[in-house]
């Protein structure tokens, strides 16, 4: 009696997430998430402290030239802290957004030989990085202890701003990761882009000094209202800001559905183009 063979063969016509088949594979979602938090850390002499040395130098950096130097306003609070909370957010968003780009190409030997939900892939570094976000979220509250700085009720919008925050990076992630594998030259442009959204966004200063008639439309920003919702929950810097928040929900929630229509289409050519 002959064995049952199983045929994989491309998938034909645009579908959603077979949610079923992700639950299938929970195991090597695990695994890895794992691998990417023990590869980021393996053979390091400051292992976890690597979370803390990129936004806590770049709070220093940014505490002199738009602190002191440039007197940017920081809505009342000490500009490290200011500058460091919306770091935290951020760095985040970068750092996965950034890794998640480069899952595919990285993991290309995989994807010829072995099938599995290749959505698996980006949304594995996206998770993954959620371990720096909390160790510096923890650094966070050391500093909020140092400078006398305490929380209001409004902490506990803090998962619904996280969900946001995991939202778009997992959406920008999805688009990047879909053009890397075929072109090559977002690979070295992330940076470059990142840089430029950084300073799309309220990181070194406060969405108040935007024109008010502009507001509206930069906060189709989502980390405009993640950043401003974590400064206005720990810090108490301006009261929630319900209306950028909602917009930028809005704007996570059609990143993230056409950056995976978009991974989806291209999804049956990237084992030809790896």
């Amino acid at each position: 009696m002959r064995e049952p063979q199983v045929i994989i063969e491309p998938r034909r016509g645009l579908k959603w997430v077979d949610w079923k088949e992700l639950v299938e594979y929970r195991d090597l979602f695990a695994f890895m998430v794992w691998r990417n938090i023990r590869t980021r850390y393996a053979q390091s002499a400051l292992g976890v402290g690597w979370a803390l040395i990129q936004p806590f130098f770049s709070m220093l950096v940014f505490t002199v030239i738009f602190g002191r130097l440039a007197k940017v306003d920081s809505n009342g609070v000490p500009y490290a802290i200011f500058s460091f909370t919306a770091l935290v957010p951020w760095t985040y968003f970068a750092n996965a957004v950034t890794e998640s780009s480069s899952s595919l190409v990285a993991n290309a030997h995989m994807l010829s030989k072995v099938y599995f939900p290749r959505v698996v892939l980006p949304l594995a570094s996206v998770v993954a990085r959620g371990v720096d976000f909390l160790i510096a979220l923890a650094f966070l509250t050391v500093l909020m202890v140092w400078f006398g700085v305490y929380p209001s009720w409004n902490v506990l919008i803090l998962p619904l701003l996280m969900a946001v925050l995991v939202l778009t990076a997992s959406g920008l992630g999805l688009w990047f990761t879909a053009l890397a594998i075929q072109y090559r030259d977002i690979a070295y442009a992330m940076n470059f882009i990142m840089q430029l959204l950084m300073y799309a966004a309220p990181v070194v200063y406060p969405t108040t000094l935007v024109p008010a008639a502009v507001q509206p439309w930069y906060a189709l920003n989502p980390m405009v209202g993640v950043i401003e919702g974590f400064r206005s929950a720990l810090l108490g810097t301006i009261p929630m800001p319900w209306e950028w928040i909602g917009t930028g929900a809005l704007s996570a929630l059609l990143l993230s559905v056409s950056g995976l229509v978009y991974f989806r289409s291209r999804e049956r050519i990237f084992a030809d183009v790896a």
